[in-house]
């Protein structure tokens, strides 16, 4: 038996997978066509003009499907844990189910509003996203540490704490950078006074969106432990 047809494993390595080719494709495709610099354009940047604002809109959504997925099974993993251990609190796992469902509703926003169409609609989402993303990889690392030393490694509770902190910090400089960000145009100028704003901005962006595919990487080797099945009962 292959790796990924190990559990619900395929499911995690999709979302990986899907999500790193929706910035990298989009930025690929953007700086082909030169509407983007080459050095860290804001992400939704990559994908404000078509047609690489079609794919982006079409992959960042089917990311946002894959992640309400991976992180209901995820809360269906622990509900279970927590059945035979009473390691983790329901309250605990609901809340990080509700957070993680909040930054997948984030996603689709991001996906469906274009920031150079609708702009507040579109910071809004990207907002709910990054906020509610951080904060669920801060409560899966607490779920994590909780549930040690069923389920995952003490190495993996390390990595996603890691990750967490890693997201947190990042997240900070990328909003309040944005605030003295005065411009919003797609190409920007070295010598423009709110420049190192921009690229600050613009990088740590990147770092806590590639902090959330690297934090759901760390699912893999749980999702092989389990699997969901669907049950049909009739009414009587």
């Amino acid at each position: 038996m292959f790796w990924f047809m190990q559990g619900l494993c395929f499911l995690p390595a999709f979302l990986v997978i899907w999500s790193s080719s929706t910035f990298i494709v989009s930025y690929l495709i953007a700086l082909f066509r030169n509407d983007v610099d080459i050095i860290f354009p804001y992400i939704s940047d990559t994908g404000a003009n078509p047609p690489e604002s079609c794919i982006f809109g079409l992959m960042t959504f089917i990311s946002a499907c894959a992640g309400i997925g991976t992180i209901y099974a995820r809360y269906k993993f622990v509900e279970k844990l927590s059945e035979e251990t009473r390691v983790v609190k329901p309250c605990l796992n609901k809340s990080a189910l509700v957070v993680g469902m909040m930054s997948c509703v984030g996603m689709c926003i991001v996906a469906t509003f274009q920031e150079t169409t609708v702009e507040i609609a579109h910071d809004v989402g990207a907002l709910l996203f990054f906020v509610s993303g951080v904060v669920y990889t801060v409560l899966q690392s607490i779920i994590s540490y909780r549930a040690y030393p069923f389920g995952s490694s003490m190495g993996v509770c390390r990595a996603r704490l890691g990750i967490a902190i890693l997201a947190t910090l990042a997240f900070f400089p990328t909003v309040i950078c944005a605030f003295f960000v005065k411009q919003s145009t797609l190409h920007r100028d070295k010598d423009d006074e709110d420049y190192p704003y921009h690229l600050a901005s613009a990088v740590c962006e990147w770092i806590v969106a590639f902090s959330f595919i690297c934090f759901f990487l760390t699912y893999i080797d749980d999702f092989k432990l389990f699997t969901l099945r669907v049950k049909t009962e009739y009414e009587e």
